[in-house]
């Protein structure tokens, strides 16, 4: 399973493509959330990059995206606050 909710947060297991051309969520492979990432994979540009895309799609503070694991691996896994809209899009992927 690519996410795991628990209690008020959401765990998501993400891949992520540094040096894309756009930001932009594609799709679910291999249990994980694959997302393309404009930024280069140097000196944390990614990972700035990969917080900000999620924290605008899914209306979150930036402060509370937190990684658990993976900060220097395309294999990341990340906690952020359960809201609405992470839920409206759970439902969405979950119908494709």
């Amino acid at each position: 399973m690519w996410y795991k909710i628990d209690k008020e947060y959401i765990i998501l297991d993400i891949k992520a493509l540094p040096n894309s051309s756009k930001n932009i969520i594609s799709e679910i492979i291999d249990d994980k959330l694959k997302i393309k990432i404009k930024a280069p994979a140097v000196e944390n540009a990614a990972n700035n990059e990969l917080v900000k895309f999620l924290s605008k799609t899914f209306k979150v503070p930036k402060n509370d995206i937190e990684f658990i694991a993976g900060q220097t691996s395309k294999h990341k896994r990340i906690k952020l606050p359960l809201n609405d809209k992470i839920e409206e899009f759970i439902k969405s992927k979950e119908k494709e």
